[in-house]
């Protein structure tokens, strides 16, 4: 029995029909050479078992009424191949557009409480038959950003013909209700104790956030963000594009104006962006705001499969000059990342662990009453996750291309997150068709960004 960590537990609480917490992968496969072709009965057989290795595959919810703290994880007794590993087809004419729209459909779906909380589906394209797509999704309460890179990396191998020994037995049993409620009332008793030594860090960390903000080195503050079409109210309908770019071409831009990788993937983001609003006439006169989160792995002593923290940085998108713009977002970034640094790796980890299923309840049906503020907290999550720089095999078949996808929440229903794999560095944008119809005019977007900060390069 493991107790679900504060944060963990919020990704739960947070959940609505309109907002599935779920994080995806999209990963291509190429299936050409393989002996015989491919068949799903051939890819479950090689999948099946090191999905059921995979120990965040074999973990499920429970609580029950009596228990009054966090819900816990308990090792699933069985796993069913049959209900986590699905096949679909893609809808004639079998394009980006019509893949996009099923990877879309997967991300949408709920996960059923019931049982652990995965699915792996093979998007079967008459199309293409020399390509398989896999879309891989897992409840944001198992796995952060790092978190399923490690479960990605558990399901591939450097080799095709690669084989390990997989342990896929279960020593589950089962787990009383009433020991659930008993740890659970000793939990929340617990909290009272954390707050003697939470309240003092907090009010330290608040006067250190004043005396800083009196430089301009804070990060921006949340609801300081600009409307968009991206921060209105939206439903559970998602719609997905992707992009896929050269990493050597973002390693030169790197290189050349003395940044990092992490500082050009913004500044893509910061000119697809703005590109793609003045386009249609909505790029406001402010500059966009990104929430980040920022890994704390191996920073943090705190238990939980979430382990980030979160900060604010200007994507400075109403800047024309291309060059400009990344130049005055490394500085901003850089003064976001300190204040980040500054606030530790723990508050919020802390502070979610003092919020309980019930104050949540409480805190979401307050909400609609309290007045609205007039600026969105933020426009959009944006994420960055280093990948390996070899082939992969998944299922015998080589990885081409792999794109993350994440959750978009209320009042900010865009996210972009890029991944780098084998020489390539992937964007992965989801959102809702309530919000912005079409979203493959903002992927291409990208590719046009990427030449305008190579353009004084070229011209050298």
């Amino acid at each position: 029995m493991e107790r679900l960590s504060g944060l963990d537990a919020m990704y739960l609480y947070l959940e609505t029909p309109s907002q599935p917490l779920n994080v995806c992968c999209v990963v291509e496969l190429d299936i050409a050479e393989m002996p015989g072709g491919y068949t799903f009965e051939q890819l479950r057989s090689e999948l099946g078992p090191r999905l059921l290795a995979v120990p965040e595959f074999r973990k499920q919810l429970a609580g029950g009424q009596l228990n009054i703290d966090h819900p816990v994880w308990v090792d699933s007794t069985h796993v069913d191949i049959d209900r986590h590993l699905k096949r679909i087809a893609v809808p004639a004419p079998g394009g980006r557009v019509e893949v996009g729209e099923v990877c879309a459909h997967v991300a949408a779906l709920p996960l059923d409480r019931g049982y652990p909380l995965w699915e792996v589906w093979a998007v079967e394209n008459p199309s293409t038959p020399e390509l398989l797509t896999l879309a891989v999704k897992a409840h944001h309460a198992l796995v952060d950003g790092v978190g399923g890179a490690n479960i990605m990396a558990q399901l591939c191998s450097v080799e095709p013909d690669e084989a390990e020994p997989l342990d896929t037995q279960v020593s589950a049993s089962a787990v009383n209700p009433l020991q659930i409620a008993a740890s659970g009332v000793i939990g929340v008793m617990a909290r009272s104790w954390r707050l003697t030594s939470l309240v003092p860090a907090t009010l330290q960390t608040v006067a250190r956030t004043v005396r800083r903000a009196r430089s301009g080195g804070t990060m921006v503050a949340p609801f300081r963000a600009p409307k968009t079409a991206f921060n209105a109210p939206h439903s559970g309908r998602r719609n997905v594009a992707f992009v896929t770019l050269a990493l050597d071409e973002v390693k030169a831009l790197k290189d050349h104006y003395g940044v990092t990788v992490n500082d050009v993937v913004m500044a893509l983001c910061a000119g697809a962006l703005r590109n793609f609003l003045e386009r249609h006439h909505e790029l406001p006169e402010t500059p966009l705001v990104a929430a980040v989160p920022v890994s704390v792995h191996g920073k943090s002593n705190r238990s939980g499969h979430n382990q980030t923290t979160w900060m604010f940085c200007r994507l400075q998108s109403p800047m024309a000059d291309p060059v400009q713009r990344l130049q005055d977002m490394v500085k901003s970034t850089a003064a976001a990342k300190a204040h980040s640094t500054e606030l530790g790796p723990t508050l919020l980890q802390d502070w979610t662990q003092l919020i309980g299923q019930y104050t949540m309840g409480a805190i979401k049906a307050l909400a609609p009453r309290l007045p609205k503020p007039d600026n969105p907290p933020f426009n959009l999550i944006l994420s960055n996750v280093p990948g390996p720089q070899v082939t992969l095999y998944m299922a015998r078949y080589p990885i081409r291309a792999a794109y993350p996808f994440g959750p978009i929440l209320a009042g900010a229903g865009l996210n972009i997150t890029a991944m780098s794999y084998n020489g390539q560095l992937s964007f992965g944008i989801i959102s809702s068709p309530d919000l912005v119809r079409e979203l493959w005019p903002l992927a291409d977007e990208f590719r046009t960004a990427l030449a305008e900060l190579a353009q004084p390069i070229t011209d050298r």
